[in-house]
């Protein structure tokens, strides 16, 4: 984590009760979003599945109430894509390869602006809808954590109550998120135990189907939605 990432969180006393939502995406570049997906529908046609992703995305986040909207880009920001920036704020991912540094940091940022709530999901999930997302701000009302877990065995999104968890902030970001392997069947199982083992609080969200392969894609397409 980045100097600039070392604020503690128990310093921060005075959390704001509108919630955050992070949302992390790929510059949509040719060759280099859903390669899993592109080893059998080809690389223009996963650019293009991409692009439906993230029309969802922003479908099922633009409307939600008193949330505010943090969109973290893989390696450069676009102040001219489908992101109005007056909706949501813009930045660049933390550097490197460390999926869980990223997060980390994403979480200590929204923490920075004072948010009680914070949830993170990705642009990869066409089951995912504004109801789930709103339910989850509703059990982070009566629990530290929420996790959506995948049926690949990760998870789609996972959230903190920060005034919940309290002094212990910083740490239970170490533990969910630092020194992790990713991209395995048991990140989401590795969460829940991480979450048992610091007798956090947590509750578990629908488990649903992240897009990574083309039958992915074919099983949830239909629930694709899309916004002006």
């Amino acid at each position: 984590m980045s100097s600039s990432t070392g604020t503690q969180i128990s310093e921060n006393q005075n959390l704001l009760k509108k919630d955050a939502i992070i949302i992390f995406i790929k510059n949509p570049q040719l060759g280099k979003v859903k390669t899993r997906l592109a080893a059998t529908v080809g690389n223009e046609r996963a650019l293009e599945i991409y692009h439906l992703l993230m029309q969802h995305t922003k479908a099922i986040t633009k409307p939600l109430v008193n949330v505010n909207r943090y969109l973290f880009y893989s390696d450069f920001v676009d102040e001219n894509d489908i992101w109005e920036n007056t909706e949501y704020h813009k930045s660049i991912q933390f550097t490197g390869q460390d999926l869980g540094l990223k997060m980390a940091d994403a979480f200590l940022e929204t923490y920075r602006q004072k948010h009680a709530k914070a949830l993170i999901i990705g642009s990869d999930c066409l089951e995912l809808n504004q109801e789930i997302i709103t339910d989850a701000y509703r059990q982070l009302s009566n629990h530290e954590v929420v996790i959506g877990p995948a049926y690949d065995g990760g998870y789609y999104s996972i959230g903190f109550n920060f005034e919940l968890i309290g002094e212990a902030g910083q740490d239970v970001l170490k533990q969910l998120f630092w020194n992790k392997e990713w991209s395995h069947e048991r990140v989401g199982q590795e969460a829940i135990e991480a979450c048992k083992s610091m007798d956090l609080s947590y509750f578990l969200l629908p488990t649903l189907t992240d897009v990574d392969e083309e039958k992915d894609y074919l099983a949830t397409q239909h629930l694709a939605l899309k916004t002006d």
